[in-house]
């Protein structure tokens, strides 16, 4: 596998993990809040699993990643879809981020928390306790089913790359990777 290719492979891991930590009926849809690099991946892995997923995010461009491998996407303009899918998967990265997935769930359904912010969220915990929502952490995965994954090509991360840069580079590299739009900048040897 090329190393442009194998540097997914821990991101990959990290959306692989939530196929492990529920048993989700193949009829379900399942929505994925966010449109960042882990988003994609993840919304890539269940659409690869035979899930009918809808993918929502605030970039077009980035949302078009999704789409190209197959995903329904939608760019949010407004509100959020109201308790109407089973399974909500949380890759914001934001602050507001669990309380949309929250408020995007039905009741007894499950959020996948992927999103790790700085700081603390506050949110008003009662829809969680009278929707008797699941919420679940998840972080890490193993990389056995993420290199399949990659080597068949079934979860796609070559328009991902933003830009291929030679380590002499680094500084500059480090500068554009903190750009908005971007998503990964590689560094290499040569």
């Amino acid at each position: 596998m090329p190393t442009e290719i194998a540097v997914f492979t821990e991101p990959v891991a990290a959306a692989c993990e939530v196929l492990e930590q529920a048993s989700i009926p193949r009829s379900e849809c399942i929505a994925v809040l966010g449109d960042g690099k882990l988003g994609l991946l993840i919304s890539q892995v269940l659409h690869a699993a035979g899930f009918s997923v809808n993918q929502f995010g605030h970039h077009a461009d980035k949302l078009w990643i999704a789409k190209r491998a197959g995903v329904t996407t939608e760019l949010v303009r407004s509100k959020l879809p109201v308790a109407e899918y089973g399974y909500v998967v949380d890759a914001t990265g934001s602050r507001k981020g669990l309380e949309q997935a929250v408020q995007m769930v039905r009741p007894r359904g499950t959020v996948f928390m992927k999103s790790t912010i700085h700081g603390q969220a506050a949110m008003d915990t009662a829809p969680i306790i009278v929707n008797e929502i699941t919420l679940v952490g998840s972080r890490c995965g193993r990389f056995e089913p993420a290199l399949r994954l990659l080597e068949t090509g079934a979860v796609r991360v070559a328009d991902m790359i933003s830009d291929q840069l030679p380590l002499s580079a680094a500084s500059r590299a480090f500068t554009r990777a903190g750009k908005a739009g971007i998503m990964k900048i590689l560094l290499s040897a040569n």
